[in-house]
């Protein structure tokens, strides 16, 4: 009796074992180079970490910034303009009594 008693008790701290939090593998984070080359995927991520950070995880959601901060601040050409800003424009000179105090 004490030895199926021993048993089933190993059996159910097993199970409980087994139902933990897992974390995700190393390996199953996407690295920031490839989500920057994906938006799609990365538009996917950012929605996930969004919706559930702590299912998704902190190592993959900062990857997710970083290849958002990335995206954003690339060089390079602006697709929204295709022209450079052109440089101001010299002041006008002040009225000859603008000087003038009252």
């Amino acid at each position: 009796m004490k030895n199926l008693l021993l048993l089933v008790t190993a059996a159910v701290v097993l199970v409980l074992a087994g139902c933990g939090k897992s974390e995700p593998s190393r390996s199953s984070i996407e690295s920031v180079e490839s989500l920057v080359a994906n938006p799609e995927r990365l538009r996917e991520l950012r929605a996930q970490c969004k919706a559930d950070h702590a299912r998704v995880g902190d190592a993959q959601c900062n990857a997710v910034a970083e290849a958002t901060r990335q995206r954003f601040m690339r060089g390079g050409q602006s697709p929204y303009a295709s022209e450079s800003v052109p440089p101001p424009a010299a002041p006008a000179s002040a009225p000859a009594g603008a000087d003038a105090k009252d």
